[in-house]
């Protein structure tokens, strides 16, 4: 039996990819996707049928220049996320525009504007995660969006322990942390060297699993942003793991025995302390984390700057 096939035993694993032809081959259950990954698929010429679709559904739409490109790039996300579901038997996260991270109204109006979408294709609320920057202003925006309207969000980009405690106690479906990325950070801070169990981004997930688990929150933890397979055999066990295609072909190909790291059964106590309902609190605490602060402006002006070059492109289809 393959490493990933014993994973899959315990953990459910998720293709993050938006390359659906090889999303197909591992059999995940759900898929993520993000605007880095968009783009680079929509660069391939057998996805050009999913531009061309979402140019014509915006000219037909009509209204400013400003609208048709915010009607042709919403399309666009939508679209590859049907085409995903074809693959997948579960869910597909489609990210909110990492522009509107600071802003909560702006986010539930584009999660309601996508979902919408969604709809229209015949694809029903619970097949999809509305995937949000977890800053203050979006665990706010997704808790509205899980209680008054049941839509399922995904909160990714989160490095920080104060960001998993607001997301808990907001409801939310899923949290994203961000293994490799934390283990970027303090590799460069430090300049050591770390094993898979001593990794910053294992012991970070970790935690977060152990505390939702000790205290009875149902929000799932999906470890995500992986350097290598040795990070995810350390968190077998945890609820979710979304994996690149290529760390999920190592997997594939890897047969040694893998021991179940995560569980239920085996936690640590952690005391219970609360952010969502604090916004001073949680904004000094993310504060005297300069990796979890750092990391977040870092991932939300990588995602803006991907979502600009997709709409450039977009943008010149439209002839705007």
């Amino acid at each position: 039996m393959s490493v990933l096939d014993q994973i899959k035993q315990f953990t459910t694993i998720v293709a993050d990819s938006g390359d659906f032809e090889t999303i197909a081959q591992y059999k995940p259950q759900d898929a993520t996707t993000n605007p880095s990954l968009i783009l680079a698929a929509s660069q391939k010429p057998q996805y050009a049928a999913l531009i061309d679709e979402a140019i014509s559904y915006a000219k037909a739409k009509g209204g400013s220049a400003e609208a048709q490109l915010d009607a042709a790039n919403d399309k666009l996300l939508v679209n590859f996320g049907k085409e995903i579901l074809k693959i997948v038997p579960g869910r597909v996260s489609t990210e909110v525009d990492a522009r509107l991270s600071f802003n909560k109204e702006a986010t539930i109006a584009k999660a309601l504007s996508l979902i919408a979408l969604y709809e229209a294709e015949g694809i029903k609320k619970e097949r999809v995660l509305i995937k949000i920057a977890s800053t203050w202003e979006g665990i706010q925006a997704a808790s509205v969006l899980e209680k008054d309207h049941g839509i399922h969000c995904n909160l990714t980009l989160l490095f920080g322990f104060p960001q998993a405690v607001a997301c808990a106690e907001a409801g939310v479906t899923l949290i994203s942390p961000f293994v490799g990325r934390i283990l970027d950070w303090y590799k460069k801070a430090t300049g050591e060297t770390y094993t898979a169990s001593t990794d910053p981004g294992v012991v970070s997930v970790s935690k977060i699993y152990n505390y939702y688990k000790q205290h009875g929150y149902n929000t799932i933890v999906m470890g995500a942003s992986f350097r290598n397979t040795g990070e995810i055999e350390q968190l077998a066990g945890c609820d979710y793991l979304t994996i690149s295609p290529a760390l999920l072909a190592e997997l594939q190909k890897d047969t040694k025995t893998l021991e179940r790291q995560l569980s239920p059964e085996k936690i640590s106590p952690l005391e219970k302390v609360t952010f969502f309902n604090d916004e001073k609190a949680f904004r000094w605490e993310m504060n005297e984390d300069a990796m979890a602060t750092e990391k977040l402006s870092e991932g939300i002006r990588n995602f803006a700057k991907d979502g600009n070059k997709l709409e450039a492109v977009l943008k010149e289809k439209l002839a705007l």
